[in-house]
């Protein structure tokens, strides 16, 4: 995961839960909400984030194998 990956992530997961306890303690409901969503959004992107690392790593694998087999 680059820097600027976890650095967005966290940061929407933080303010997401900023804003759910804003929302609990003001009795916003629609508040609580947008913070559990924004807080869902940053753990979407923490997983979307290693999915790519995962794939960038099997094509990586792949690469490697067919220049050996090459050689």
């Amino acid at each position: 995961m680059s820097l600027d990956d976890k650095i967005d992530s966290t940061k929407d997961k933080v303010s997401g839960k900023a804003k759910e306890v804003e929302g609990k303690v003001t009795n916003d409901k629609a508040r609580e909400a947008e913070g559990k969503g924004q807080g869902i959004l940053g753990k979407a992107k923490d997983k979307l984030s290693d999915a790519k690392d995962a794939v960038k790593d099997t094509v990586d694998n792949v690469k490697e194998k067919l220049d050996k087999d090459d050689k």
